[in-house]
């Protein structure tokens, strides 16, 4: 399964999360199966709506597990680091959900950052 993991500033809109993972997917000529978000964004509402409007389950991935993912993220981001303490949000959240590797770094739309990982 084909994981969207995402990063969002605070009140994001959801058509920011759409247009991100929508654009993620196209790029990489993949069908997404399911988002990722860590645990500290459960309650944004962009995030919520965003599964919705997708028909995608939001799985939520610890601190933990984000902290393991790190390591194997290529891109950091000082902002991310401050806001979350994670350096990598999308990436780690991807990583971290699907098992798999890392298919899509990051990219960025409007406030919301999206990556791709699975076993393609």
């Amino acid at each position: 399964m084909i994981v969207a993991g995402l990063g969002c500033r605070r009140g994001c809109p959801a058509a920011d999360v759409v247009a991100a993972v929508r654009q993620a997917a196209s790029s990489a000529g993949l069908t997404v199966g399911a988002l990722a978000v860590p645990a500290l964004k459960a309650h944004e509402a962009g995030l919520q709506e965003a599964a919705v409007l997708l028909g995608l389950r939001m799985l939520l991935v610890d601190d933990a597990a984000m902290h393991a993912a790190q390591p194997r993220c290529v891109t950091r981001s000082s902002a991310a680091k401050a806001a979350t303490g994670f350096a990598s949000v999308a990436e780690a959240a991807a990583l971290a959900a699907s098992g798999g590797a890392l298919l899509l770094p990051r990219l960025a739309v409007g406030g919301a950052t999206c990556a791709l990982a699975g076993l393609a």
